[in-house]
C-alpha cells in the first residue's frame, strides 16, 4: 500500500525532480516507510513514491521499480496489493521468468511484459498502478475492479500529471476549481459522485480514472486514452441446475479463497468488527483458517457508543466471546470530531455524507496505535447481496413483474414480522411498478427537492442544475439495482472514504467481499438468493449458519458505524463551524443570504440533521 504520482510531457522542462518531491510530500501519509524518485533519461516522464512496507519489507522491493526482459524495459509505480501474486508467479516461472525479489510489484511487471494491456483479467487485487514502457514511450495506468485504490489525474495541452490523491496535484500548482454541478447534487441531495460520469470530480480540472478502467498516454503525441476492461453481467441462468446447498458451498469456498488471500503478508493483520453480519463472518472465517494452521488470532477494532440506542457492544462481545479474540474498541466524541475535523476534511478531499465517516476514521487510527499495519473489512455486502431495507421493494416489484403472487405475498408478511418496528408504505412500493419504472426518467422528488430547496440561492440552482445527475438507472429486478450500486453509484464513494481514512494513519484495508470471481458468482444468483423469507443477504447467512452465533447470523437491526450524529451538532463548537461554513457559502452566492440568521426546518428531522452535515462539508471545502 502506497501513494503514487507522475508527471510525463514532451516538455522537458515541466518534467523536474522538485516537482516530483512536491508531490510525494503531499502524500507522505500514504507511505510511511519510504520513498523514491526517477526522471527517465529524455526527461519526458518522472515518477515519485511513498512506501508502505506490506509484502517484501527489504529495500530490493523499493519504488519505483524497473524490470527488464528481452531487451524491454518498463518501470513501475504501484499503490495497492496483488492477492494471487504467488499464483501469478509461479504460471510466469514456467513461462521462462525470473524474479530478484519476493514482492508482487516485480510479478505485475512481469506480467504486464508477459501479457501487456491484456494482462488485468489476470489480476485480483486492489490496485492502482502506473507502467512506463520504455520501447513504445506510453505510460499505461489501471484501477482495480470496483475503485478500492484512488488515481487522480491532470491533463492539459503541455502536460499529464496523476497522483493517488489531488492533492498531490495541487501542490504542483494546479488549481481548485470548484465543480458546482456536482456541489449542488450534493447540497441538495447528498450525492459525492455523478453516476452519470464516472470520472467527474468535485474539480472541474481534475478527473479520476473510473474503478475498472485503465489509461493509455503516449507522450510524444500528448495522446490520452481511456477505456473500460471489465463489466460483470447478470446471468441468472448460469447456476440454474444447481441446488441451494451448492450454491452455499460455492459461495463459502470462493469466500474463504479470497479471505485466505488478504491474508498474505509480512506485517500485522487485525480486522473490522462492527459486530453486524459481514465482518463477524470474516472473523469466523479466519479463526476457522487460524485454527486449521495453528496460527494466532488477529486484532479485532471496534467502534461502541455505550448509552446510545443503536451501540453495537453486545453483538460485539458474543463475536469476541465466540472466537476468544483481542478486541480493542473505541468511543469517538464531539469533541474529538471537533479536534481532528481539519484533518479529516483534508485527508477526504472531497465532501461525505455523514459522521460515519469520522468513526471509521478513528478505528484505523486505533489499530495504529496497536501496531496492526493491514485491516480486513467486510464493505461491498450489502450492495451485493442486498443487505439494506431499501432493497426490499426492488424485490417485491420484481415479483409482481413475474406474476409470482403468492411469493410476493409471502415476503411481504414475513418482511413485516422481521421488520415490524419499520412503516411499510406497500402500495407506494409497488406503484413504482407502474411503465415508468422501466425507462429511465427523471426523479420527479429529486427534482423538486432542487427546485424548492430551502436553503440553496436560486441563481446558483439556475446555473449549475444537470438534470442527467439525478436520473434514475433502468431497473427491471433486484439484480439491477444492485449492480448499479456495486458498480455505478454507491459502493465506489465507501470505498474512497476508506481510503482516505486508512491511509491517514498508514494503514491498510482489505476486502474479502471485493474478489472479483466471488462477485462475478453472486451476479449469477436469482435474486431469491439475496432476500428470502424476508431476510436480506440470504446465500451469506446460509453459509454462517453453523459457523457464527445465530444472533449474528439473523440479525435484523443493520446499524455500522453510527454514531450519535444528531446530538453531535448540538455541541457549540460544532455549531459555530456550522455558522462559518454557511458564511463561506453565503459569499460564494450559494446558498442564501437568510440563512445565515436562522436555522432551516425541512419537512423531517433527518433531512435537516443531513442538510446541516451537508453545509458543514461543502463549506470547509471551498
Amino acid at each position: 500500500m502506497c501513494g503514487i504520482a507522475g508527471i510525463a510531457s514532451y516538455n522537458a522542462h515541466l518534467v523536474e525532480q522538485d516537482k516530483l518531491h512536491k508531490m510525494a510530500t503531499a502524500i507522505k501519509h500514504r507511505g510511511i516507510d519510504g520513498e523514491g524518485f526517477w526522471i527517465n533519461n529524455s526527461t519526458t516522464v518522472g515518477f515519485a513514491h511513498r512506501r508502505l512496507s506490506v509484502i517484501d519489507l527489504s529495500e530490493n522491493a523499493a519504488q519505483p521499480m524497473h524490470y527488464s526482459f528481452n531487451n524491454n524495459q518498463y518501470t513501475i509505480v504501484f499503490n495497492g496489493e496483488i492477492y494471487n501474486y504467488i499464483e501469478l508467479k509461479n504460471e510466469l516461472i514456467k513461462k521462462g521468468y525470473t524474479f530478484s525479489t519476493n514482492s508482487d510489484t516485480e510479478v505485475l511487471l512481469a506480467l504486464y511484459d508477459c501479457y501487456q494491456e491484456k494482462c488485468l483479467p489476470y489480476i485480483d487485487g486492489m490496485f492502482a498502478f502506473a507502467i512506463w514502457n520504455e520501447q513504445e514511450r506510453k505510460i499505461f495506468i489501471a484501477r482495480d475492479r470496483f475503485g478500492e485504490k484512488p488515481l487522480y489525474y491532470y491533463h492539459d495541452k503541455e502536460q499529464f500529471i496523476f497522483a493517488s490523491e489531488m492533492k498531490a496535484l495541487w501542490s504542483v500548482g494546479i488549481e481548485k476549481q470548484i465543480n458546482h454541478r456536482l456541489l449542488l447534487a450534493y447540497l441538495s441531495a447528498g450525492f459525492v459522485s455523478n453516476p452519470s460520469n464516472a470520472s467527474e470530480t468535485f474539480y472541474t480540472n481534475i478527473k479520476k480514472l473510473p474503478a475498472a478502467h485503465a489509461l493509455i498516454f503516449k507522450v510524444d503525441k500528448n495522446d490520452l486514452f481511456v477505456y473500460k476492461y471489465w463489466q460483470p453481467e447478470i446471468n441468472t441462468s448460469k447456476y440454474a441446475s444447481w441446488n441451494e446447498e451448492k450454491i452455499a458451498d460455492h459461495f463459502y469456498a470462493l469466500l474463504i479463497q479470497s479471505v485466505q488471500r488478504r491474508l498474505r503478508s509480512d506485517v500485522a493483520i487485525g480486522t473490522c468488527l462492527s459486530g453486524g453480519l459481514d465482518s463477524s463472518s470474516i472473523v469466523a472465517i479466519i479463526n476457522e483458517i487460524s485454527t486449521k494452521n495453528n496460527h494466532q488470532q488477529p486484532k479485532t477494532f471496534s467502534a461502541v457508543f455505550p448509552d446510545f440506542e443503536k451501540d453495537e457492544t453486545k453483538f460485539i462481545q458474543l463475536v469476541k466471546n465466540e472466537f476468544n479474540v483481542e478486541n480493542f474498541t473505541k468511543t469517538p466524541t464531539a469533541q474529538d470530531f471537533l479536534d481532528d475535523f481539519e484533518k479529516l476534511i483534508y485527508h477526504q478531499e472531497e465532501p461525505f455524507q455523514s459522521s460515519s465517516i469520522y468513526v471509521q476514521y478513528k478505528i484505523y487510527e486505533l489499530a495504529k496505535k496497536h501496531n496492526v499495519t493491514v485491516l480486513l473489512d467486510g464493505q461491498g455486502a450489502d450492495e451485493m447481496l442486498a443487505g439494506y431495507t431499501k432493497y426490499y421493494h426492488w424485490y417485491w416489484q420484481e415479483l409482481l413483474r413475474k406474476f409470482r403472487f403468492t411469493t410476493l405475498i409471502n415476503e411481504i408478511d414475513a418482511t413485516k414480522k422481521n421488520y415490524h418496528q419499520v412503516e411499510w408504505n406497500y402500495k407506494n412500493y409497488l406503484a413504482a411498478f407502474l411503465p415508468n419504472l422501466a425507462s429511465k426518467k427523471l426523479s420527479s422528488t429529486l427534482q423538486k427537492q432542487i427546485n424548492n430547496h430551502p436553503f440553496l440561492a436560486a441563481d446558483f440552482i439556475h446555473s449549475s442544475f444537470d438534470k442527467s445527475i439525478i436520473e434514475k438507472p433502468v431497473v427491471k429486478q433486484l439484480n439491477d439495482i444492485l449492480h448499479y450500486n456495486t458498480f455505478q453509484f454507491g459502493l465506489e464513494d465507501l470505498l474512497r472514504y476508506a481510503d482516505r481514512n486508512s491511509m491517514a494513519h498508514g494503514r491498510e484495508v482489505r476486502l474479502p467481499f471485493l474478489q472479483y470471481e466471488l462477485v462475478e458468482f453472486i451476479f449469477s444468483l436469482p435474486a431469491k438468493y439475496k432476500i428470502q423469507n424476508g431476510f436480506t443477504k440470504h446465500i451469506l447467512r446460509q453459509s454462517m449458519i453453523d459457523k457464527l452465533p445465530s444472533k449474528i447470523v439473523w440479525r435484523k437491526d443493520k446499524i455500522g458505524y453510527e454514531p450519535p450524529q444528531q446530538q453531535w451538532m448540538q455541541h457549540n463548537a460544532i455549531k459555530d463551524l456550522m455558522q462559518e461554513a454557511k458564511q463561506k457559502l453565503m459569499t460564494n452566492g450559494i446558498v442564501k443570504k437568510e440563512l445565515m440568521n436562522r436555522n432551516f426546518q425541512p419537512s423531517a428531522a433527518h433531512e435537516a440533521n443531513n442538510y446541516s452535515w451537508w453545509i458543514l462539508c461543502a463549506g470547509n471545502m471551498l
